[in-house]
């Protein structure tokens, strides 16, 4: 399989035509076509289904889409780290993040590190542990900042000096608002909507006291931002990090913390034995040095 018919194969699904991709690639039409059929041929699997309009992926389709674009990312990261090797400190640093307001930790150190390396590239990538985790072992992010138990055989890592507060976003017409800080009892018959990965974070479950799926779970989510579109919406109580969002002034939620007070350490982590770029050691350094 060649990576040249892969960005084929990654035009059609993205156009979603072969006269479309043939153009965008420069090529004739019966090319493309010979190059994915003799790729479907090879994979003896159907790519793409093939419908009066447009071209939709099929299931298969859609496995090799998200591989080849994997591919194609580690091949552009791996192009631009060699063609700036020799240029001093440049190139790109991916960080794989949870939604925190530890973000404006990483921010205010891109601020320094920029008066004396203006040619590093920041991306950053959000999801939840599972999805930071397998950015990292797929070599799609340098670093990953994280929250809970950390797999010390395959990363290293070091805690941040920055803490998020547990609490819950709600309207502010919700029963619940009135209060100053929420205990369990209030939450226990409530419509609730928390993190997918709630059952695994030993602070919450220890907080609540009981089994997690005996609670009023109404809906989960990975970014906290759906959560609270669903709260503004009225579906439910998110249980969350503080500071994600602004509820000040006119907004319709308000934020109240956990009583008693529950915390999360936030930590950098990054693969074991894997080289950095120059790019990458230098942001590593600097991350050290924060008190």
């Amino acid at each position: 399989m060649e990576f040249r018919v892969l960005k084929y194969f990654l035009a059609i699904a993205r156009e979603q035509s072969i006269s479309g991709a043939a153009e965008s690639l420069h090529i004739s039409q019966p090319t493309l076509s010979r190059q994915i059929k003799d790729l479907e041929n090879e994979l003896g699997k159907t790519l793409f289904i093939r419908g009066s309009h447009r071209i939709t992926l099929t299931e298969e389709g859609m496995i090799l889409r998200k591989r080849a674009e994997e591919m194609a990312e580690l091949i552009r990261r791996t192009e631009n780290e060699i063609a700036l090797s020799d240029q001093g400190v440049a190139g790109d640093v991916c960080i794989a993040a949870g939604e925190t307001d530890g973000i404006r930790l990483i921010a205010n150190l891109i601020k320094k590190l920029d008066e004396d390396y203006p040619l590093i590239k920041y991306h950053f990538i959000s999801g939840n542990k599972p999805f930071v985790t397998e950015q990292l072992d797929k070599g799609l992010a340098d670093f990953g900042l994280t929250f809970g138990s950390v797999d010390n055989d395959k990363y290293e890592h070091f805690i941040l000096p920055a803490k998020d507060a547990w609490g819950v976003l709600m309207r502010r017409n919700s029963e619940l608002a009135k209060k100053d800080r929420i205990t369990v009892d209030d939450l226990l018959d409530k419509p609730l909507i928390v993190s997918k990965e709630i059952s695994k974070n030993d602070h919450i479950s220890k907080w609540f006291g009981c089994d997690i799926h005996t609670l009023n779970i109404r809906a989960t989510y990975n970014l906290a931002t759906n959560a609270m579109i669903l709260a503004d919406e009225g579906i439910g109580y998110v249980v969350c990090f503080d500071k994600l969002f602004n509820v000040s002034g006119k907004s319709k939620l308000c934020f109240r913390p956990l009583s008693p007070v529950v915390e999360a350490s936030m930590q950098i982590i990054w693969k074991k034995y894997q080289p950095q770029t120059k790019a990458a050691a230098k942001f590593l350094e600097a991350l050290r040095e924060i008190k």
